[in-house]
């Protein structure tokens, strides 16, 4: 493993962190991005951990860092269903997430195909 692919992952699992947390803080801080919408929101931040993920894993098959994305979307919103938390569970939020990590990943999918092809 490389310094670089070390570091590409310190950040992937940095980013699942933080993301993990605002979703399941009761009253999560106010972030600059939040006049763009919670949709805006989840997509930004599981396109960021797709991104880091096909970068970090490079030999891992896409379609299951996108099901292993997507599962952690619907179990971000199975928590955030607690009623202790006063966060709501929106299947479309993990819609927002699987189409984020679809898109990005499929990005990932064309470097990698052209990659194969040098």
């Amino acid at each position: 493993m490389t310094k670089t692919t070390l570091t590409v992952r310190l950040l992937l699992w940095a980013a699942i962190v933080f993301a993990v947390t605002m979703a399941v803080l009761p009253h999560p801080p106010h972030m600059p991005i939040d006049r763009f919408g919670d949709k805006f929101e989840h997509m930004t931040a599981f396109a960021v951990i797709s991104a880091l993920a096909a970068c970090a894993y490079p030999r891992f098959p896409l379609m299951r860092i996108g099901e292993r994305l997507s599962f952690l979307g619907a179990l971000i919103e199975v928590v955030q269903s607690i009623p202790e938390l006063h966060r709501d569970c929106d299947i479309r939020d993990w819609v927002a997430d699987t189409l984020a990590i679809t898109a990005v990943l499929l990005v990932a999918a064309m470097f990698r195909a052209r990659r194969k092809l040098r």
